[in-house]
């Protein structure tokens, strides 16, 4: 026979969409087996979304990687699409094209998300009016196997009209594919973004344009970012940020009024800017070059002079995208605290220290105004041509600023096989949808009933537009996870086998989930207290708790 205490257990789940304080599970006090903890706090799924951007380098030296990172998607979405836990997401991809006045000829999305089969456009890996065989295989044609993708109509919680939008999502097991198409089978086709944009790349601009766009009712990227989803971005390139103010582009121009040349150009006898601009607008380094001592970057007008103040920038500060980034998280869109950033560029493969130095090849000197953060030689493979990147200073300020749980998402773009970048990217996400374990062991109060039969009371109090809050209690879910008809919300209570294993590993006997139907969000800055009766002898209730 199991004991129980009629005195409930007080759990408080501060929920911002989905986000939650997280304490030890071996708090003080839940180590008794007669008394319950004062207070635990533990994390309740009132959320499983995600909104993922990937903003992609599709100038002309990224066609094989390209083709790593589209070999790589099985290894992002495994972990997102773990049958114990599915994250809900959409996928959106952009380039880190937004034109330039040294760039002709090329068409920037500006932010703009892109959801088509590379096979469909193979006119974009095409270099001076030919088709290079072997960056539309290794970029295209040898990862993806759809010829065409499309979006199905669907609606958003800010839209009730079903329209195709412009990205993959999976929502509760159903996505917006046409049918037979699955995340899985599109999104290698859809990551490969050509290799015809603009060689003066602008990740950070591109997504700051598309978070803009996702506000922006009439864009058709409206409704992308969701109140109750977390915001994950990840940003692949293999050359230096080049996001400029257009007040300045007069920096990649041959002559101003007729005078010299600017100042950041590494040849100012040139007829044409070089990547090197990039470099020197935004970039001080310390040292003689061979190495340098460090870089950092720094804002600088178009006279050349350091550190001066945001609005005469040449190059839009990174203070910009870091406050881009914190307003797409804690305003309404979406409403969620939790952010992933990750970059996968030019540091070394091996986790080491970034090395800046002048290249020893006075061509590439030139041509980038820095040696290469890290050198990939094909790994053997012939088929694979040989390619550098350089190092991402501005980049590397934005991800150590969103380091995630301690870990800073700076990945390498040389290296053969990208699937342990994505896989650690995509485990950042799904960590702030772990499951909702109970931390304390809860009562079986039907010990006649197979099985554990806790009895828990959930009650939701939400801010109102008074300036107060409202309480409303949280009925349980209908068999196989229905909201009760009338509600808005249901908790489901998994035990025994359908626990998750980071539940019942630990020794946990209750996990919690809170239902919402399709297209309902959470509810900004809700707290949920749950009530259960708890066991008094643990040792039948919980016999796997330490």
């Amino acid at each position: 026979m199991r004991a129980s205490d009629p005195r409930p257990l007080a759990l408080l789940v501060a929920l911002a969409g989905c986000g939650a304080t997280d304490r030890n599970p071996s708090a003080p006090g839940t180590d008794s087996d007669t008394e319950p903890p004062d207070e635990s706090w533990i994390i309740v799924a009132g959320s499983r979304d995600v909104d993922v951007l990937f903003v992609i380098d599709n100038s002309e030296s990224m066609g094989a990687a390209q083709g790593r990172l589209a070999a790589a998607m099985p290894a992002f979405l495994d972990v997102l699409d773990d049958p114990d836990y599915p994250i809900n997401y959409r996928i959106a991809v952009t380039t880190t094209d937004n034109g330039n006045p040294a760039c002709a000829g090329t068409s920037p999305e500006s932010g703009a998300s892109q959801v088509s089969s590379c096979r469909s456009r193979i006119g974009e890996f095409v270099i001076d009016g030919d088709v290079p065989t072997d960056a539309t295989a290794i970029g295209c044609t040898d990862v993806c196997a759809v010829e065409s993708i499309v979006t199905e109509p669907t609606t958003t919680t800010l839209d009730a009209t079903p329209r195709p939008r412009p990205w993959v999502e999976s929502i509760e097991g159903r996505t917006n594919l046409a049918p037979g198409v699955t995340p899985a089978m599109a999104l290698p086709c859809v990551m490969p973004q050509g290799i015809a944009g603009c060689g003066f790349e602008s990740p950070l601009e591109s997504m700051y344009l598309a978070i803009q766009r996702a506000a922006d009712p009439a864009d058709p990227q409206h409704g992308f970012l969701r109140s109750n989803a977390n915001l994950a971005i990840v940003i692949m390139t293999d050359e230096v940020d080049c996001s400029y103010n257009p007040e300045f582009e007069s920096v990649f121009l041959a002559e101003i009024d007729g005078g010299t040349s600017p100042v950041f150009w590494s040849d100012p006898e040139a007829d044409a800017p070089t990547s090197a601009v990039c470099w020197n607008a935004g970039i001080i380094c310390e040292g003689d070059g061979m190495p340098y001592d460090g870089c950092r970057t720094s804002n600088k007008n178009s006279a050349g002079f350091e550190d001066i103040p945001r609005p005469d920038a040449v190059l839009h500060p990174v203070q910009r995208y870091i406050d881009a980034l914190y307003d797409a998280a804690q305003a309404d869109y979406p409403a969620s605290g939790s952010l992933v950033v990750g970059f996968i560029d030019g540091v070394p493969p091996d986790g080491g220290e970034i090395v800046y130095a002048m290249s020893a090849d006075e061509a590439d000197q030139l041509e980038y105004g820095i040696g290469p953060g890290c050198t990939f030689d094909g790994d053997g493979d012939p088929s694979t041509p040989a390619a550098t990147a350089r190092p991402p200073v501005r980049e590397i300020e934005i991800a150590e600023r969103f380091a995630h749980n301690n870990t800073t998402h700076l990945h390498s773009i040389c290296q053969a096989d990208f699937s342990p970048a994505l896989a650690a990217i995509a485990e950042s996400i799904r960590y702030e949808h772990r499951p909702s374990c109970v931390t304390a062991c809860v009562a079986d109060t039907d010990p006649g009933t197979s099985g554990l039969q806790p009895q828990c009371v959930l009650t939701e109090e939400a801010p109102n537009q008074d300036g107060g809050a409202d309480q409303r209690e949280i009925p349980p879910c209908l068999a196989g996870g229905v909201v009760p008809e009338g509600e808005t919300r249901c908790y489901e209570s998994r035990v025994d086998d359908a626990l998750a294993p980071s539940c019942a590993d630990y020794g946990w006997n209750l996990e919690l989930r809170i239902v919402r139907p399709n297209g309902v969000p959470a509810i900004p800055g809700a707290v949920i207290t749950v009530e259960c009766e708890y066991s008094q002898d643990r040792a039948v209730d919980c016999p796997s708790l330490p």
